[in-house]
């Protein structure tokens, strides 16, 4: 496999900038519906390991709370300063917890967990170790696995971020966005520099595995200049990974958004070339461009598992630890269980009502066909390794690839035509000036989207 560095063309991103999925899942989770619901849930938990064969468990916990609002902001989160709603909310995801726990008892050995939200951070070292201990009271976590958490620098100290790593943390996210001021005035995100440096310093005295820090392209009032700034001081703190986010401005689905000045956003123009410039910094700085917008340090576990063929793609990005099934715990949280997807309900009076009757909170899903499964692994392995090798997926799922896939290949010799991939016999190989489009080329094998040229609904490519 080719793990060369990308090439960013600007004409050729510019070419290629249009919606479309980020395959965090396939299908993705605009395909789920509410037919699949508790009952299939159920049945395919009690299958997940016939025949002897044990796939890795892992944990997602959505924990919605902010203290405050951030413009830009699309995620599943619940502004609120009352203590006693977000304390509500941990009453109900306990129960949630005993409830999926009993499903898998028969083997609750857990290898990799994230919380997410909103902020978990919003809440104390306290409570959040209340929930941990609930947890591990349920299941067992492996010596070894992955255990991360998003951390919003403004509500923790180096004295939490110590706490964390005793719990057991081992990988910690931090939101940076932009160091800019004029930038956070405009997306209502006041941050000290000084104290997201600081705790992201803690954390590596801390003894965290992995630190990732997150930023976004395309904000409002972002300039070249303003964010070359925030880019170098990122780079001086060397965290192990930076996902590099596009700000994508949809006011009509994010109320939040209409906050934002559309005057002050740059011009497609200027963020082609933030993109550019963010790039070319952090390959410069010697990290790998994992795919997507995700980079890493050579030696983190990220690059080494791509560089190894067995890196993955989930609901929280790409991840190092083996494909396997997950729990989705918390409101609007996403699970997968064999071959298929489950969302919890996205409203808390919802996901509350369903506790309360005792069911569990699934508000839609999905089965796999396997037609989608093919896909999926397609779709998995150039995500991934920017490569395919077409019998491995032949044996695994019983096709002729060039056959099966035979509109496909055709729609592709267009990128062959413009030297991004590499169609070989046996192979087909994504060059270092295709990866910035690799979305485009994953579109071309998803069967929804050849049925469905309607993709508004998603963020663009770029």
């Amino acid at each position: 496999m080719n793990f060369a560095q990308t090439d960013f063309d600007v004409d050729l991103v510019r070419r290629f900038d249009r919606s479309g999925p980020r395959y965090t899942s396939y299908p993705t989770a605009d395909r789920y519906v509410e037919a699949f619901g508790e009952d299939a849930y159920r049945t395919w938990a009690a299958r997940r390991n016939i025949g002897g064969v044990r796939r890795p468990l892992g944990l997602y916990v959505h924990l919605p709370f902010c203290r405050d609002i951030c413009f830009y902001c699309a995620c599943n989160k619940i502004v609120t300063r009352d203590a006693a709603k977000a304390a509500r909310y941990l009453g109900y995801l306990g129960r949630e917890i005993e409830m999926q726990a009993a499903l898998f008892r028969e083997d609750p050995h857990v290898s990799q967990m994230h919380w997410g939200g909103g902020t978990p951070t919003y809440y104390d070292a306290g409570d959040l170790r209340a929930l941990f201990a609930r947890l591990s009271d349920h299941f067992e976590f492996t010596p070894h696995g992955e255990y991360s958490i998003e951390i919003d620098p403004r509500t923790v100290d180096a004295e939490t971020i110590h706490a964390l790593r005793e719990l057991g943390f081992n990988r910690v996210s931090f939101g940076v966005q932009d160091f800019d001021p004029a930038v956070q005035a405009a997306i209502h995100r006041p941050q000290s520099e000084e104290r997201t440096l600081a705790v992201m310093a803690a954390a590596r005295r801390a003894g965290f595995d992995s630190i990732n820090a997150d930023l976004i392209y395309g904000l409002p009032k972002q300039t070249l200049m303003s964010f070359n700034v925030t880019l170098a001081r990122v780079l001086a703190a060397r965290p192990d990974r930076l996902a590099l986010y596009n700000y994508a401005h949809l006011p009509r689905l994010f109320k939040a958004q209409r906050h934002i000045n559309e005057v002050d956003l740059p011009s497609p123009e200027t963020k082609l070339k933030l993109l550019g410039l963010a790039v070319k910094r952090l390959t410069g700085a010697g990290y790998v461009h994992i795919g997507m917008d995700h980079f890493a340090l050579p030696e983190d576990a990220l690059a080494v598992a791509q560089r190894q063929g067995r890196l993955h793609r989930n609901f929280q990005g790409y991840s190092s630890a083996p494909a396997g099934d997950l729990i989705g715990l918390g409101v609007s949280a996403i699970g997968a269980v064999g071959p298929t997807y489950s969302q919890n309900h996205r409203a808390l009076r919802d996901y509350y009502d369903l506790l309360d009757q005792g069911r569990l909170p699934i508000m839609r899903g999905i089965e796999l066909t396997a037609d989608d499964l093919a896909r999926r692994a397609v779709i998995q392995a150039l995500m991934c390794n920017f490569a395919l090798p077409k019998e491995a997926i032949e044996i695994a799922y019983l096709i002729d690839f060039d056959r099966y896939f035979a509109t496909e290949i055709g729609e592709l010799r267009e990128f062959e035509r413009l030297g991004l991939i590499e169609m070989e016999e046996s192979w087909l190989e994504v060059n270092p000036r295709g990866r910035m489009v690799i979305r485009n080329i994953c579109m071309v094998f998803d069967r929804y989207l050849r049925h469905d040229r309607e993709v508004r609904r998603y963020s663009r490519v770029i």
